[in-house]
């Protein structure tokens, strides 16, 4: 072990991962800033990892490892038990799935030594393991390099909740006692709104300082703590952590300002995960998810309520009402502009809401109202639709026939046969198949789609990824596309198709339900288009920020 006193600590944190634990230390080794110790803290692993640890250390005498007595569960615990032996006077953290770029210490450690700043903190570059594209998170938070002094000033930055991309002085997290909640997740939320309150000062730079690995498609099991959704304790400990960062910033005496902004992250981030997990829920787990987040969200205040989408605010006012199996179905068009089946006006009030029955509580009322929205008069353009599959056939080969029904609660079709088109545009290259919607009802059309997916035009070199299909409505002057809502349990079936391809027809897996279809190229193809498809993702996300 070296004697110099290091400049940074790195803790490393890891948990049955031998695997990766390998690549983390490496990125960490590999800083352009040499005097640094890496401590590796592992929450008692029942795997190689004591193995790998320890010849990870044989090799670098500025590897410490660490490993907790009993297993704690979470991360809190490992981050906390390394500073109690840091010896640098500026600490980091790593999970160990992830990965630091080369220069993050460097650049961390300049932001420092160029301000009086309690912590500095960069971007974080998000990385899809399936397919190898990249994002940066939170991006317009670090558009621009500044110090900000005093959360007040900058209340949003409490949306960014990471510890990972910070480099703080040990002397502030020691004077404030500040440390990592135990036997709780979230523990990151709780800690960095503690930090962002009191630090004097914040840095914040442009560069990303760490590298976070996402794996969209991992099994319940082997998925992340924040990817648990479906667990009712991780309901339960969001709501636990969101508690105790409320009482922390009323013990502080934040300005409205910093608690609304707080409220509304809750509403518009946390609340919206789960919402967005609705439509594939139970209704007995709808049932219990309200009786958790409901009393809850009855104590957030107006102003962050008047920020949110109506969407949104239909869920909420749906699990108010304990109406949860039309909460399910409002879930199923969030972020899409997808429209009720139908509304009800109340006459006394001029209102109109979601669905057919009148809110009885005040909040739902409020959460209900569809009246700005102007569903009758709004443009055509930016009417509400609502397509639902109701029926979805199999014929012979790859020919699927879908029954689609469409509600139309603006009622802003005329009662008559309308042409519509259902599109469908893999690789840009789109597809239109005819379809007819017939009148079923007031405001209900109902119509038949023949979909034969050997004949979806693909681009020249293949194509390998994932697409929607859409639905597009005109009443002869201006045109409405809306998603393809589908039965969230038929099951997914694998056809043929043009140039070696491999097709999967399912229900999306999360999000609003819609109708996906998967593009695979087979043998050779696949072999050599799959490293393509990865650069051009890659590529295109560049050109993303670029431009933003």
């Amino acid at each position: 072990m070296t004697t110099t006193v290091p400049d940074v600590t790195v803790t490393v944190i890891v948990h049955n991962d031998a695997a990766r634990l390998p690549r983390a230390v490496a990125s960490v080794r590999a800083q352009t800033h040499r005097a640094l110790e890496i401590v590796i803290s592992d929450d008692h692993s029942t795997d190689a990892t004591p193995e790998v640890a320890a010849a990870l250390a044989a090799k670098d005498g500025r590897i410490r490892v660490l490993r907790l007595e009993q297993n704690s569960g979470g991360c809190s615990a490992p981050r906390n038990r390394a500073l109690e032996i840091a010896r640098a006077p500026f600490l980091m953290f790593l999970d160990s799935d992830d990965e630091l770029p080369p220069r993050a210490v460097e650049l961390l450690l300049a932001a420092h030594r160029e301000t009086e700043a309690d912590f500095a903190m960069g971007a974080v570059e998000r990385v899809r393991t399936d397919t190898g594209a990249t994002s940066t998170w939170m991006a317009p938070l670090f558009g621009r390099r500044r110090t900000v002094r005093g959360i007040a000033e900058e209340p949003r930055m409490l949306f960014e909740p990471l510890s990972t991309n910070k480099m703080y002085r040990k002397e502030f997290l020691d004077r404030h006692h500040l440390r990592f909640p135990e036997g709780l997740h979230y523990e990151d939320q709780l800690f960095s709104a503690q930090a962002y309150t009191l630090a004097r000062a914040f840095t914040v730079i442009t560069e990303p300082v760490y590298r976070w690995y996402i794996a969209p498609h991992a099994a319940r099991e082997a998925a992340t703590i924040s990817n648990r959704r479906h667990l009712m304790s991780n309901v339960r400990d969001r709501i636990r952590i969101a508690r105790l960062i409320d009482a922390f910033l009323d013990a502080q005496g934040v300005p409205a300002a910093v608690r609304e902004e707080k409220d509304f992250k809750f509403l518009s981030h946390d609340f919206r995960l789960y919402a967005g997990d609705l439509p594939h829920r139970e209704p007995a787990w709808v049932a219990g998810f309200a009786a958790e987040t409901v009393p809850y969200l009855d104590g957030l205040c107006a102003a962050a309520y008047a920020r949110l989408d109506r969407d949104e605010r239909v869920v909420i006012g749906l699990l108010r009402e304990g109406r949860y199996e039309e909460a399910r179905l409002a879930a199923r068009g969030l972020g899409h502009g997808v429209g009720p089946r139908g509304t009800v006006t109340d006459p006394a009030r001029g209102r109109t809401y979601w669905g057919g029955v009148l809110p009885v509580g005040a909040g739902a009322r409020e959460d209900l109202d569809l009246t700005e929205l102007d569903l009758q008069g709004c443009p055509f353009a930016a009417a509400r639709f609502r397509h639902e599959i109701t029926g979805l056939v199999r014929n012979t080969g790859p020919v699927v026939e879908l029954a689609v029904r469409t509600y139309d609660p603006g009622l802003r079709l005329p009662l008559a046969p309308q042409p519509a088109s259902l599109h469908l545009a893999p690789g840009g290259r789109r597809t239109t198949v005819p379809v007819r919607l017939d009148p079923a009802g007031r405001g209900v059309f109902e119509g038949t789609a023949r979909l034969d997916l050997s004949a979806v035009a693909l681009p020249v070199h293949g194509f390998w990824g994932v697409r929607h299909p859409v639905l597009e409505v005109t009443d002869g002057r201006a045109r409405r596309t809306g998603v393809l809502l589908a039965p969230t349990d038929f099951t997914p079936f694998e056809v043929a198709g043009p140039g070696r391809h491999r097709i999967t027809v399912e229900p999306e897996g999360r999000g609003a339900g819609r109708l996906q279809v998967r593009w695979r190229p087979a043998g050779s193809v696949g072999r050599l288009l799959a490293p393509v498809v990865r650069r051009s993702a890659v590529r295109r996300v560049a050109r993303a920020l670029v431009r933003g």
